[in-house]
């Protein structure tokens, strides 16, 4: 995510609009997520904030990713990982070589869904798509 203010201001506000208070600790975690570009871990950003507890950059992170701030990933590990939300329905590639985390659309993913209703019984109410990859910068450097 960019460091603008109106970034920083629509995380805090959707903070604020779930009915949370806005601890100095909350605001330092919240920047620090606003200055990555990228996945990240919680020990990523626990790392960067020395006078924040572990426990604080934990639940913030959870407020972040229920107020659809930040989404929450798994590597194929389990390791959570985290990324910024820039769009509203999307999917995630993410590199499991690096960790680069990536955002895409695809229609073709929305039109299975709604021929996979017409085959179960039953409403999908929701679901989520992480493909793993080697992105182009690791396959690059391993080829040099």
């Amino acid at each position: 995510m960019t460091t603008a203010p109106t970034a920083q201001h629509d995380a805090i506000t959707a903070l604020e609009d779930a009915g949370l208070r806005i601890t100095g600790q909350r605001r330092q975690v919240v920047a620090a997520v606003e200055r990555r570009d990228g996945g990240f871990t919680a020990e990523d950003i626990s790392g960067q904030l020395p006078g924040v507890g572990r426990a604080t950059v934990f639940r913030t992170l959870k407020l972040l990713v229920n107020a659809d701030v930040i989404c929450k990933l798994a590597l194929p590990d389990g390791t959570p990982i985290y990324s910024p939300s820039r769009v509203e329905h999307h999917h995630h590639s993410v590199c499991t070589t690096c960790g680069a985390i990536e955002e895409f659309r695809d229609t073709t993913v929305e039109r299975v869904l709604r021929s996979l209703t017409r085959e179960i019984e039953g409403e999908i109410v929701g679901h989520r798509m992480e493909v793993f990859i080697r992105c182009g910068s690791c396959l690059n450097s391993q080829a040099v």
